[in-house]
């Protein structure tokens, strides 16, 4: 008998004290197979690996952070422009269907994520990775022309987008082969990896792996809810934020069309850099204070930052009404200076009139959320959304320890399509009837239910080797 069989087959009396099978003799400083009496258990990363091996899993690795860097930068160039486009196409669109139109990508995607985790647990992982990016090239030429046909054009960006959000199913493929081919002590890094490359596509706008592993435990299903509850939470806050962030700044300074492409794009361009500066960050604290503290962490920065963007004081928006100006509204206000100075010059006459829609009741008496006001609220959401997204991740696949992840993964990443579907739904439902004050107070209150879910389960979100004595923590 081979001695890694033995050691797998369970035949001994105890992992401290093993008896070995005859011929079986110690290793060197790095596990070879073999153990001896007094010798702990081996960890998984002692496991021998050859060179090639270890060559091979890294070039793969590699490939899926390119192929999610490409496809962050295709997200992030058309999700800002969704909305002025779609008015652009279809003048019978408002903020509502907009909402519709953002769910429908994370309705394809929800529905997709499990398909394809399924679909990569028995099948080689590129055959749905080549499926998806073909459904997603095919997808972007049908948004690219959605102008031409005469009429129900916004219908159909909707199929277009629910394609694309299909298309990118395969996020669930590319978090459950990175997760089965990393160890405990690789997986928080190559997590955060793929999540900068992630972040960088925003800025620029397959085989299993055969590892030995130790038999494990029963994976605490308690932990995977709750984890799946969290992903959720944190998905649905950052859709409430990027769907929201075009509408806002149009009602709240003014903006038009134009200025809000190119601001909120610049803003968001910063949130990538930022992210990756968390990224970084958080690879280097976690070995310090561990994933729990940092997602705790991360969730108490993000309700901070949706507390601050809290409407305040006795200024109001400018009024959307070409005949109606708002005299009570000091004109030399810092805020009102600075977008002074972003202003375009007016070249088309024809141009739709800015600011806070009169047929929004909320415009009349909801104070304005002030530039400074909105640009802290940024940074921080900005820095306690990626920690989130993260930490979820890497608690998540440590969990489910080496069993095939990919339904798991699955199942995770269609939890955060269902936070992006009702998200947005959301969000454009309760802004267009009570205002971002009874938006953003909500976010804050569910933030606060969820950091009390986190403290409920905080001593089970731990590695399943750990959970079982296999690894100490």
């Amino acid at each position: 008998m081979r001695c890694w069989d033995w050691l797998l087959s369970g035949r001994h009396q105890h992992w401290d004290e093993p008896l070995l099978p005859e011929g079986c003799q110690r290793g060197g400083s790095r596990w070879a197979g073999c153990v001896s009496p007094g010798d702990s258990l081996p960890r998984e990363w002692d496991i021998l690996e050859t060179e090639e091996h270890y060559k091979s899993r890294w070039r793969s690795i590699r490939i899926l952070y390119l192929t999610m860097f490409l496809s962050s930068v295709g997200f992030s160039i058309v999700m800002l422009s969704i909305w002025p486009y779609l008015q652009k196409i279809d003048q019978t669109a408002d903020t509502r269907f907009l909402g519709w139109v953002i769910a429908s990508y994370s309705l394809g995607q929800m529905v997709a994520s499990p398909i394809f985790g399924l679909w990569s647990n028995y099948r080689p992982r590129k055959e749905p990775l080549i499926v998806s990016i073909f459904i997603s090239v095919a997808a972007n030429c049908l948004y690219a022309y959605v102008h031409i046909p005469a009429s129900h054009n916004k219908y159909y960006m909707l199929v277009a987008r629910g394609l694309l959000g299909i298309g990118a199913g395969n996020v669930a493929v590319v978090r459950s082969y990175t997760a089965g081919a990393t160890s405990l002590q690789e997986r928080t890094s190559s997590m955060a990896n793929i999540s900068m490359c992630q972040a960088l596509g925003f800025i620029l706008g397959p085989a299993s792996r055969d590892e030995m592993q130790v038999p494990q435990g029963n994976i605490d299903q308690v932990a995977v809810v709750a984890i799946n509850v969290l992903f959720f939470v944190a998905l649905f806050i950052f859709a409430v934020f990027e769907t929201i962030i075009a509408p806002l700044t149009m009602d709240m300074y003014a903006w038009t069309q134009e200025q809000a492409v190119l601001y909120n794009g610049i803003i968001l361009a910063a949130l990538g850099v930022e992210a990756i500066v968390i990224f970084v960050g958080v690879k280097l604290l976690s070995k310090k204070i561990g994933e729990r503290a940092i997602l705790l962490g991360g969730l108490i920065i993000i309700w901070v930052g949706f507390f601050i963007l809290l409407p305040w004081g006795n200024q109001f928006p400018r009024i959307q009404w070409e005949d109606l100006h708002n005299n009570s509204i000091p004109n030399t206000t810092f805020g009102e200076i600075i977008i002074g100075l972003w202003k375009f010059p007016m070249e088309d006459g024809n141009e739709r009139p800015t600011g806070c829609s009169i047929e929004q009741a909320w415009c009349l008496y909801t104070p304005v959320i002030h530039l400074a006001q909105f640009l802290t609220s940024v940074v921080l959401i900005g820095v306690g959304y990626p920690v989130c997204n993260l930490m979820s991740y890497t608690l998540y696949s440590k969990v489910l320890g080496p069993k095939p992840q990919g339904v798991y993964m699955g199942w995770l990443t269609a939890s955060g399509s269902g936070a992006r579907i009702l998200g947005p739904v959301f969000i454009s439902q309760v802004y267009a009837h009570w205002g971002p004050r009874w938006a953003f107070s909500l976010v804050c209150g569910i933030v606060v239910l969820t950091i009390t879910l986190l403290g409920v389960v905080y001593r089970r979100l731990i590695a399943l080797s750990v959970r079982y004595g296999r690894i100490q923590e």
